[in-house]
């Protein structure tokens, strides 16, 4: 397969507003954006994760892209303007495609609307259809950069955007593209909290995940969004796996067949051992049967020998961007490390283990040995599961 180097790539989440802020954050087990509110619940107020800073507007021209979504995208793409800009200028416009996952794009914006209808107004004059629809992240990412190679949007739920950045390795190794803008963006939003809530998914308070105490998760928000090329860099992402295990249109098949099945094929697809993955960023939702499924699979593949955690305290679980985001996590602790001083995500819950659980080696200060690959896993309802492994360029 043709390598596909990450050149750059730009975070906004709950646990900050650019790459330095996040990663500064995260090591500090620290999360300005996770937050108590009833904002989007306001009969049973929950833990969310937001975005803690003001988002830019979109640029004249784009309102019928308005949505909260796209600006969340625009704050992750103004930080890798310049290498983007690089690549156009290198491949052409033709050559340059534009992948993103969501969940929910702009469903916002559609709440508005519904609420408008069932009060029998108008609905907002700065409504626009487009501003909805699920590929409306990808169409506006594309308008801006103003690429003409392949844009498309994924929509897998919480597997979305590790989809996203596979296919753009796709896109690279079929020689449709030279370079692919790939990740992901999702927003908070009534229909996902109050969705969540009506499943008995969402935690009384920070998620646990893996604790015995754990009970639900955080809702989220976030994007992530890389320039994905065949330019060397110093980081690659070496193996993308996928399963569809359809078990359950909720719940993950219990003896945890999907998940190691994905695992694997990263694995495989990266040509890589177990033994040499250093790190795994977990799913870890903090949901009872998740966590017991992804750890199962975990000491299934790996056995306990290898470095985990969960970040979704700290960022909230971002939905359709997790992938991306969790990737971007992933990078950050590669990027920082050296054989001195090498640092993991680091593991944040209650430290009441689950005796029920394999008693998985849980990230903690600091890391044993400079990291090498990272595996991240990502895994959505309706058993759609997806792992990636980054890694230092071979």
């Amino acid at each position: 397969m043709t390598r596909a180097f990450l050149n750059a790539f730009g975070v906004v989440s709950a646990l900050g507003n650019d790459a330095e802020h996040t990663y500064a954050n995260m090591m500090a087990a620290t999360s300005p954006g996770m937050v108590r509110s009833d904002e989007y619940s306001p009969a049973a107020p929950c833990w969310i994760g937001r975005v803690a800073v003001d988002l830019h507007a979109l640029p004249r021209g784009f309102a019928h892209y308005e949505s909260r979504a796209n600006r969340l995208s625009l704050a992750a793409l103004e930080q890798i303007d310049a290498p983007i800009r690089a690549a156009l200028a290198r491949y052409g416009a033709e050559r340059v495609g534009v992948v993103l996952g969501t969940s929910t794009s702009g469903i916002s914006n559609a709440e508005r609307v519904v609420a408008c209808e069932l009060l029998g107004t108008p609905a907002p004059e700065d409504y626009d259809y487009r501003q909805q629809k699920l590929g409306a992240v990808s169409d506006f990412v594309a308008s801006v950069l103003e690429v003409d190679g392949p844009s498309f949007t994924l929509s897998t739920a919480c597997s979305s955007s590790a989809h996203a950045l596979a296919a753009a390795r796709r896109l690279i190794d079929g020689d449709v593209c030279d370079a692919v803008v790939a990740g992901g963006t999702d927003s908070l939003a009534r229909l996902t909290v109050r969705g969540f809530q009506a499943l008995s998914a969402v935690s009384e308070g920070l998620a646990n995940p893996l604790s015995l105490n754990r009970d639900g998760i955080n809702i989220g928000e976030g994007a992530a969004l890389f320039l994905v090329s065949r330019a060397e860099a110093a980081l690659e992402l070496l193996g993308a796996g996928a399963s569809s295990d359809a078990y359950h249109i909720s719940a993950p098949d219990p003896d945890g067949r999907g998940a190691y099945a994905a695992m694997a094929a990263a694995l495989d697809d990266a040509r890589l051992d177990p033994s040499e993955i250093d790190y795994i960023n977990l799913h870890g939702t903090g949901t009872r049967l998740n966590d017991a499924v992804e750890c199962v699979a975990v000491e299934r593949l790996f056995g306990t020998r290898v470095a985990v955690s969960s970040t979704k305290r700290l960022t909230g679980h971002a939905l359709g961007a997790a992938g991306a985001i969790e990737l971007a996590l992933c990078c950050l602790a590669l990027e920082h490390g050296d054989d001195a001083n090498a640092a993991t995500p680091p593991h944040c819950w209650d430290g009441v283990r689950d005796p029920a659980l394999p008693n998985l080696p849980l990230s903690r200060l600091p890391h044993a040995r400079r990291l090498r690959h990272c595996l991240s896993n990502s895994f959505a309802f309706g058993g759609n599961n997806a792992a990636l492994v980054v890694g230092w360029a071979r």
